[in-house]
């Protein structure tokens, strides 16, 4: 009598494939968003050849971000201050110049703050609205899914009750590049 051997399970990188998505933690998508633009921002922050700090409590603001340069003509080193913000209720590459985001006007009042001695930005990520398609991995590259855009709201009036709509330029593109950028203008005394 033969037993016929079962077909081996198709596999990727050794990991069997199945017909369903593996099962997810149960942490709330609200907290997973905000740990996927922290992994954005520091890839984005190691390509750039920044340092970050977390406050510690934060009282409104997410990270510190610092650059080191010897053409920094303020400081050997210049720091930013970043909020962070995802949603998925905005579609990727958005259409147009700008897209609108609403703010509680309590996160608006601290970002529009105007004079300061450190600059802050907001760097708002737009994600895909199931966690099954934020991420891409392969042999030769993590992609992250969308993509966020950054903006300075320095003066940036409070024209809302509670919370104040905010245009976003579709230009602005939050990547190692975009940050160096803007450490080099604020090194130089400018604003982001």
């Amino acid at each position: 009598m033969t037993l016929a051997k079962p077909d081996p399970a198709p596999t990727v990188s050794g990991l069997a494939l199945s017909g369903t998505p593996p099962a997810r933690g149960q942490i709330a998508t609200t907290a997973c968003m905000e740990t996927l633009q922290v992994g954005y921002l520091h890839a984005v922050a190691a390509a750039a050849g920044c340092s970050l700090a977390q406050p510690f409590p934060d009282h409104g603001i997410d990270w510190h971000v610092s650059h080191s340069a010897p053409g920094h003509a303020v400081d050997d080193e210049v720091t930013i201050k970043v909020q962070l913000k995802a949603t998925y209720q905005i579609a990727p590459d958005p259409p147009g110049p700008t897209f609108a985001f609403t703010l509680d006007n309590d996160h608006l009042i601290k970002l529009a703050r105007s004079p300061v001695s450190v600059h802050k930005i907001l760097v708002l990520m737009i994600v895909p609205r199931s966690q099954e398609d934020w991420l891409r991995a392969g042999h030769d590259r993590l992609s992250l899914r969308h993509c966020c855009y950054w903006i300075n709201l320095a003066g940036h009036p409070i024209t809302g009750r509670r919370r104040t709509t905010v245009r976003i330029p579709t230009s602005r593109v939050f990547d190692d590049r975009a940050l160096c950028e803007i450490m080099t203008r604020v090194g130089a005394g400018g604003r982001p």
